[in-house]
């Protein structure tokens, strides 16, 4: 098999035990928290998104990775994980707070796809050794970030549903 077609295999497959996961264990336990709870639980996972710089650092990618996802895939990162950082710093202040979760969430789905758009536009699995130590945030930790956005959303429209309406 082709370290592309593996990388494929690996993109398709890594949302599968995270669904499992979180059906099972994660999704329960954020329907039963307060709207607010829950997405601050969100946030606080997607605060370590920050790690994704490490897409520009020498060394630990290798030096063919396309520039062009190596740097959006990063900076989007970067910015997601600085806005729920941001987030979790307003929660004493809900007309900042409810703007900045749906901000991180908004600009976290953003990066996703466009990481998924570039690597495909890009040729990302035929350079899917260039992704060095970073093989794994697509696979292992990319699933995850995007169900949570999926369910951040949805929790948003759910609790704007159950809010009595304005008199």
């Amino acid at each position: 098999m082709s370290p592309a077609t593996i990388l494929n295999i690996h993109l398709g497959l890594g949302y599968v035990p995270w669904l499992l996961c979180f059906a099972a264990y994660i999704w329960p336990r954020l329907k039963s928290m307060d709207s607010f709870e829950a997405q601050r639980a969100i946030a606080m996972l997607h605060s370590f998104r920050f790690f994704g710089l490490v897409f520009l650092i020498p060394g630990v990618v290798g030096p063919n990775l396309p520039v062009g996802f190596a740097v959006f895939a990063a900076y989007g990162d970067f910015a997601t994980g600085l806005l729920a950082m941001l987030t979790l710093l307003a929660a004493r202040r809900p007309s900042l707070f409810w703007p900045l979760v749906v901000a991180f969430n908004l600009v976290g789905v953003i990066d996703i796809v466009g990481d998924y758009y570039n690597g495909t536009m890009l040729d990302l699995p035929g350079h899917a050794g260039q992704l060095g130590a970073t093989y794994a945030i697509p696979i292992i930790y990319v699933p995850l970030l995007m169900i949570t956005h999926v369910a951040a959303f949805y929790l948003l429209a759910r609790s704007r549903r159950h809010r009595p309406a304005a008199t």
